[in-house]
């Protein structure tokens, strides 16, 4: 299953957030309802229109989303070295 086949975005729906086969739903919206502690029973019970493969793509696209952010902030590092505590505003120990 690829995500792709499953989310899409359209700038005049939920403000261009990835929602589920174009229905109002948002990746947001379901990852909401998991980390709230609904099961996926749960969700698909409250949303009848939604499959457990829409769920799973909304955690696909989470952790895929999440790979990419992490590899951004390793290059950062790796291009400019760490950031100390005094780069950031803060005042170090």
């Amino acid at each position: 299953m690829d995500y792709r086949d499953i989310l899409t975005i359209e700038a005049g729906k939920r403000g261009g957030r990835p929602c589920i086969r174009g229905l109002r739903i948002t990746v947001y919206d379901v990852l909401s309802y998991l980390a709230a502690g609904m099961s996926q029973d749960e969700i698909l019970d409250d949303f009848p229109c939604l499959t457990r493969e829409d769920i799973l793509a909304c955690l696909s696209y989470a952790a895929d989303r999440e790979r990419r952010t992490i590899g951004l902030l390793q290059g950062l590092v790796v291009s400019y070295g760490p950031v100390a505590a005094t780069d950031r505003g803060v005042a170090a120990p």
